[in-house]
């Protein structure tokens, strides 16, 4: 897939559409198991208006030991139909944060094959500091729309794809922080082990970030990238604790026009669990 457009949009541009009929603005926030905070709580207290909240541990395979699978086409198709999100909208996400779990739900979007989807730059931190209104209380109830998928497997990778990956040399980027990457600082989940896949790269989302909390420009990702060690012409793959950082790679790879890039959407919850996976280590 080569799309020039970019993946995100700024505040003034959602200003400027906010109410339009074809909009839907979903809010994506979510946060790790050790944070002391409720994501649905968080949307309930202040939002963008209409903003859906999408549940990234509920909208998932809930069936699967592992956290926030990918959900089935089925129950996305599901969710989004009850949210009175239907075929042919504008999809804007966002989270709380600024940018940390919205790419996440930008990735289910565009794996379910619906392609208009962006995210917003900053997030609600951005919209707030920009004068943006912000509404509380229940969600807004809408008319059921239906809401057709076509699973885009080429973005999704499995624990047998990543073993082949990792035997073949394939480059994978890793979005960890640095202590875990090297397996010198303890995971969040119980039970994994430390380190990394062999042959991996690391590089922690907070760098592709300004200070403001926005995204990099195209051409400042793409140095970003290749002094990691990233070779641009070449198959890459991210991963990161559960599948949620990778996502945010993934758009900075879409950013600088690399859309095709899968997320293997286990990470390191489910490779870090196997005990006959190999790991390498600082």
């Amino acid at each position: 897939m080569s799309e020039k457009r970019d993946p995100l949009v700024s505040v003034d541009w959602l200003k400027s559409r906010l109410g339009a009929p074809d909009l839907r603005i979903i809010d994506a926030t979510w946060f790790l198991p050790i944070e002391p905070f409720d994501a649905r709580d968080e949307h309930a207290r202040a939002r963008i208006p209409g903003a859906y909240f999408f549940d990234v541990d509920t909208i998932a395979a809930t069936n699967s030991s592992l956290p926030h699978m990918l959900a089935p086409p089925e129950k996305f198709a599901a969710a989004m139909r009850k949210a009175g999100i239907g075929d042919g909208a504008t999809i804007v996400v966002y989270d709380a944060r600024g940018l940390f779990s919205a790419a996440r739900v930008w990735w289910n979007f565009r794996v379910m094959g619906h392609d208009d989807v962006f995210v917003l730059d900053g997030g609600l931190p951005a919209w707030i500091a920009a004068g943006g209104e912000v509404e509380d209380g229940p969600d807004m109830r809408r008319q059921e729309r239906h809401f057709s998928t076509r699973y885009h497997a080429g973005l999704v990778r499995t624990l047998p794809d990543m073993r082949k990956a990792v035997e073949a040399g394939t480059q994978i980027i890793d979005a960890r922080p640095k202590g875990r990457f090297d397996g010198v600082e303890p995971e969040p989940r119980p039970g994994l082990r430390g380190g990394h896949m062999p042959g991996a790269l690391n590089l922690p989302p907070a760098l592709l970030f300004d200070k403001d909390g926005k995204m990099k420009a195209p051409l400042t990702l793409a140095r970003l990238l290749a002094d990691v060690g990233v070779e641009a012409g070449k198959p890459v793959i991210c991963t990161c604790g559960s599948g949620v950082s990778a996502a945010t790679l993934a758009l900075a790879f879409a950013r600088i026009g690399k859309w095709d890039v899968p997320v293997y959407d286990g990470s390191w919850a489910e490779w870090g669990a196997h005990p006959d996976t190999p790991i390498a280590s600082a």
